[in-house]
């Protein structure tokens, strides 16, 4: 398995299979599969509080690292949607936040920090 985000993007593609690709449908549908995903990763993490005494179990773990997956095969999908390698959307987030670190304004709230 390759470590470069750029590779996994292109391999993860090849398994991309759903209507209207490169269209407005296809964006929306891997967008929604995104926001599906995201929250099947917030259901996990609820379920360490109810019904794992607040402990991450082996078993969470393993379903995390699964679906944290997901989360990562749609993000490849949306980024593949509007033409958007990965690996720029990585160097550009640690940009956003190098940036914010060096101004002193990591926490708090706003895209435009």
């Amino acid at each position: 398995m390759t470590n470069n985000i750029y590779a996994y993007q292109r391999e993860a593609r090849k398994t991309a299979i759903y209507p209207d690709q490169g269209e407005l449908q296809g964006l929306l549908y891997a967008a929604l599969g995104l926001a599906n995903e995201a929250g099947e990763v917030a259901g996990e993490v609820k379920k360490i509080l109810r019904d794992d005494d607040g402990e991450l179990t082996d078993e969470r773990y393993a379903k995390l690292v699964s679906e944290l997956g997901d989360v990562l095969w749609y993000a490849a999908q949306v980024a593949s949607e509007i033409g958007v390698p990965l690996n720029l959307v990585t160097e550009r987030n640690l940009a956003k936040l190098a940036s914010r670190a060096e101004r002193g304004v990591l926490g708090g709230s706003g895209g435009d920090r």
